[in-house]
């Protein structure tokens, strides 16, 4: 018999339970730089040093912070159901989970990419990339993040996803920042649809989306029972 596919649109509310702090959050760390500062290819012609310690700064939190609940529930439905994790977050708390199938949107924290050819990826040991460290054209490593103004270039992979999607799950995201908020429109009539976050988006949602208002921990612990029962 074949499982069902859950896929799952993720973003900062996820995480954010875990401790790493959240896109523009008042006391996060993009206080105090101008986003396109630091996420943007602008930026990084600017002001190279400043890019790397940001990014340094935000690498070495992550890896001190550990999976939550959410985390753990949505990698344990695996046992239940073929599970596609589309994710807006460059940390890999889902992968530490045990999430075997996450696609990562905007980049990832824990990998470099050559400054002049982003398809050269290469992992970080640690949580810094310094100054001098190359890729093997002789281009000064940069943080492996899609910027502001550049491509998505996992976007045609999440699409595929979500349009063969039985259920479809967005949480801890506003649904704000494009072309991820527009993969609802990808997803069949037919899929079950929920989200789950402490506020409604402010976005155009069908009818039939069922909105579940708590943080991810418990509304996914609510959601495992009804989609659980319904299997």
């Amino acid at each position: 018999m074949n499982k069902k596919k859950l896929v799952v649109l993720s973003g900062a509310g996820i995480s954010q339970e875990s401790g790493i702090k959240t896109f523009r959050d008042s006391n996060g760390l993009w206080e105090n730089h101008d986003i396109l500062e630091v996420a943007s290819p602008e930026g990084w012609r600017k002001n190279q040093k400043l890019v790397q310690e940001f990014y340094n700064k935000r690498r070495k939190q992550a890896q001190e912070c550990q999976p939550n609940e959410a985390h753990r529930i949505l990698a344990n439905l695996e046992e239940q159901m073929d599970v596609t994790i589309i994710t807006q977050n460059v940390d890999d708390l889902h992968e530490r989970a045990g999430s075997s199938q996450v696609i990562h949107l905007h980049g990832e924290l824990s990998k470099a990419q050559s400054g002049i050819n982003p398809e050269l990826i290469y992992p970080i040991k640690g949580w810094e990339i310094k100054e001098g460290e190359c890729c093997e054209l002789g281009s000064q490593l940069r943080p492996h993040i899609v910027w502001f103004g550049e491509p998505v270039p996992k976007m045609d992979d999440a699409i595929q996803f979500a349009g063969i999607a039985d259920y479809f799950l967005v949480v801890g995201t506003s649904l704000q920042v494009y072309p991820a908020a527009g993969l609802i429109n990808y997803v069949p009539n037919e899929a079950k649809k929920f989200i789950v976050d402490l506020q409604k988006p402010n976005y155009h949602l069908s009818n039939d989306m069922i909105f579940i208002e708590k943080k991810a921990s418990e509304g996914l612990k609510l959601l495992e029972s009804i989609i659980l029962g319904e299997l």
